[in-house]
């Protein structure tokens, strides 16, 4: 018969190698982040199905590896697929997109109307890694109110300081808006592993006028058709996630 110590010993180590194998398993199932894009053009292209049902992304993730737009780029949200990247390879990926998925709107988002970076920080120290959340929305359908809504970007360093400085304190690495025809795209860049829910709040902290343009925005924007009563901005999903690879314990 074994030592009880002995057996005990044995199961600790066990149970370590196996919180040790389950952390690493855990690891291989979080989403790949994006490497730093600091000073890189960025640009998005997006596939609309004419119907509700969800756009097959099959064909974009080929297309996203042959021009060598990471897969983590590729985004959706019901009938709407995304591929976010540097301008050239998403340029390259557009122009094969009407072959592909013929019957479906396809918009190109070549260059950001607003962008915000850690150039703007005390600290411009940018993390080595990224997480790209993306959001979308409209713009309203007064051509007034949109340009009064461009206006108010275009001043915003200059106007509204402390909005730089709340994405500063949130530890946001770049904020991209781009636009085609009355639609937007947000793009929220934030340091890989960390959590919009608990960065987005420090926007604010101590920060009111944070609140204040928030207020002043929401006159501007609303929900895409197929959203809920009051939702305005809705977040894209990641299409391509990681496949855990599987470990044998012995």
């Amino acid at each position: 018969m074994e030592h009880p110590l002995r057996s005990s010993a044995k199961t600790a180590a066990l149970r370590c190698g196996s919180w040790h194998l389950l952390g690493l398993l855990l690891w291989l199932l979080l989403p790949l982040s994006a490497t730093a894009q600091a000073g890189e053009k960025m640009a998005i292209v997006e596939i609309i199905g004419s119907g509700r049902a969800p756009v097959a992304a099959e064909n974009l993730l080929k297309l996203c590896r042959k021009y060598q737009v990471p897969t983590t780029g590729v985004y959706s949200w019901q009938n709407h697929l995304v591929a976010y990247g540097k301008a050239a390879s998403i340029q390259a990926v557009q122009k094969n997109l009407a072959a592909v998925y013929a019957g479906s709107e396809v918009k190109f988002y070549a260059v950001p109307f607003y962008k915000f970076d850690r150039q703007r920080c005390a600290g411009k120290t940018t993390a080595k890694q990224w997480d790209n959340i993306i959001l979308t929305a409209n713009l309203v359908k007064d051509p007034a109110k949109q340009q009064e809504y461009l206006n108010y970007h275009d001043t915003q360093f200059q106007k509204w300081p402390e909005v730089a400085q709340g994405f500063c304190n949130a530890r946001f690495q770049q904020l991209l808006v781009f636009r085609q025809g009355r639609q937007l795209m947000l793009v929220i860049s934030i340091p890989h592993g960390e959590s919009l829910d608990k960065l987005n709040p420090r926007t604010s902290l101590n920060n009111p006028r944070v609140d204040d343009w928030n207020a002043l925005m929401k006159q501007y924007q609303e929900g895409l058709p197929g959203t809920k009563p009051g939702e305005v901005w809705v977040f894209l999903k990641p299409v391509a996630m990681p496949k855990a690879v599987p470990v044998h314990i012995k």
